[in-house]
């Protein structure tokens, strides 16, 4: 139960991580803290199965910091993405 706890976290701090990255008009409200908790789920899952007690702080700062660490990585890389699909379908329509 106390990974509801790590998902809670990683979902709440996903969502301030949305607002504080550059260019949000460009993604969705549901993206950033949508790969953090699904990252965190699975870091925290694997290091319990690896024989990590719930009680380490390793396993909660781990889990938790890796789920921000990939969204953050991942909403920059789409967020670049989408940037550069933009202009390359403004320059072939002419606008």
């Amino acid at each position: 139960m106390y990974i509801l706890l790590a998902v809670i976290a990683a979902c709440s701090l996903g969502v301030a991580l949305h607002f504080a990255m550059p260019r949000r008009e460009l993604r969705g409200a549901a993206v950033t803290p949508a790969i953090a908790t699904a990252t965190t789920a699975a870091v925290y899952t694997i290091m319990q199965w690896s024989g990590v007690a719930e009680g380490d702080v390793l396993l909660w700062v781990a889990s938790i910091g890796s789920g921000i660490l990939v969204a953050a990585a991942a909403t920059a890389a789409l967020t670049a993405q989408r940037v550069r699909h933009d202009a390359a379908e403004k320059q072939s329509l002419g606008i």
